[in-house]
């Protein structure tokens, strides 16, 4: 028997145009006090969300809403109105801690609803914001709303209202690029309890990764799962990343896959996860980074001797070869460790190495020639400046519909 408590329309691929389009799927919705609403997987129009929005905004106990992937084929000046309709209706919800807006093309020019609800929203704790276009400009819209909404949190609590931290952030493959960091870098050192962050895929150049770590996420000292995976390093980057790692505590999953770490990168990395800070680390990610034969040691003596939980490293696609002694220390490292700590239910797929098929041979002088890529702190920040200008002054089209506008006095007139 379904659970009352969850109403799900997930995966049908509905195409609701009107109210009435959707009144024929909600009865279930009407009738019952529901905590979670998967939408995901239909496509809603106007009249739709508007009816959606009126029945969300009576349900109190709603904890989650799960709206990803609702706007497939709807025309650019439908999303806005759509979305303002559903988002104002459920701000006034006090339980609505976590919000799905996955794979919906927002993008610069319908990204002002979003916008609007994440500076306001107090109780989110949990946010889902992948895979929708934004590119750099709307990436400092959702970021600065981030820092406003922290603004709105502190000032809640000091009027004795119980308010959750915000904890997960979900905010890959949206083109963030480097203009955008510095506002992200605000966001996070505002919102300093968050525990998971994924980043990946946002061409975040190494000048970027490094303001990101060293002056956002260096500050949540509670994180738990970190994905930059698919953005670009380099020694800059790797340099910044291992300044920060110790400060993780309490990390137990770190994903640099695919990042240019490089040969000294790896060796910084093994270097400081070596210092025995981050005790709690379980998975580590570092496939296709150009690791070589040095930085492979670096990372088996962290293993040994500093990552206690450690479980499984991802390391395919490096430069260097299967046969490597430290490849053979670490496979006899991670046997010991399953016979020890696995118990009686062993997950094969959550211990030891990944399938090594994809290993690039190293000449024996890369790392000696590897570039430093030294650049003076002072160049990269008015770098990262240049570039949030230009992420700015992207062009974006002026919509018609009154409704976009007047959305962010709506919100600021609702109180939680």
């Amino acid at each position: 028997m379904a659970s009352t408590k969850v109403f799900s329309l997930e995966g049908k691929g509905l195409k609701l145009d009107t109210a009435e389009d959707l009144e024929a799927h909600i009865a279930e919705l009407r009738a019952n006090d529901v905590e979670e609403v998967k939408i995901l997987g239909n496509t809603l129009g106007v009249g739709a969300c508007k009816l959606l929005g009126e029945v969300l905004s009576t349900k109190k106990n709603l904890k989650v809403a799960n709206l990803a992937d609702i706007f497939t084929g709807r025309l650019l000046n439908e999303i806005p109105e759509a979305l303002s309709s559903l988002l104002t209706s459920i701000l006034n919800l006090p339980k609505l801690t976590t919000i799905n807006l996955n794979d919906n093309a927002f993008g610069l020019n319908t990204q002002a609803p979003v916008v609007a609800f994440l500076s306001a929203h107090v109780p989110l704790q949990h946010l889902y914001l992948n895979n929708n276009g934004l590119g750099p400009h709307a990436g400092i819209l959702v970021a600065d709303a981030l820092s406003e909404l922290h603004a709105k949190k502190e000032e809640a609590r000091k009027n004795g209202q119980e308010v959750p931290d915000l904890e997960t952030v979900i905010c890959g493959r949206n083109r963030l690029e480097n203009g955008s960091m510095t506002a992200w870098a605000k966001a996070f050192s505002l919102h300093n309890k968050v525990k998971e962050v994924k980043m990946v895929q946002n061409g975040i150049r190494q000048e970027g990764i490094s303001h990101l770590l060293s002056e956002g996420l260096s500050r949540a000292s509670q994180l738990k799962v970190l994905d930059l995976q698919d953005n670009t390093f380099t020694l800059v980057g790797a340099k910044a990343l291992a300044k920060v790692t110790p400060i993780w505590t309490e990390i137990q999953e770190l994903g640099i896959g695919d990042s240019l770490l490089g040969g000294k990168g790896g060796v910084l990395l093994g270097n400081s996860l070596a210092l025995g800070k981050n005790k709690k680390l379980e998975l580590l990610r570092l496939q296709y980074n150009e690791i070589t034969t040095n930085g492979l040691k670096s990372l088996a003596k962290a293993a040994k001797e500093g990552l206690p939980a450690l479980k499984k490293i991802e390391l395919n696609g490096n430069k260097f070869s299967e046969d490597d002694e430290s490849i053979l220390a670490l496979q006899d490292l991670f046997e010991e460790r399953k016979e020890a700590l696995g118990g009686d239910v062993v997950v094969e797929d959550e211990w030891g190495l990944d399938e090594l098929d994809e290993l690039e041979e190293v000449d024996s002088d890369e790392e000696e020639e590897e570039d430093d890529e030294e650049v003076e702190a002072e160049e990269r920040a008015e770098k990262l400046i240049k570039e949030a200008e230009e992420a700015q002054e992207e062009p974006t089209v002026q919509l018609k519909d009154k409704e976009v506008d007047e959305l962010a006095g709506k919100l600021s007139k609702t109180e939680i």
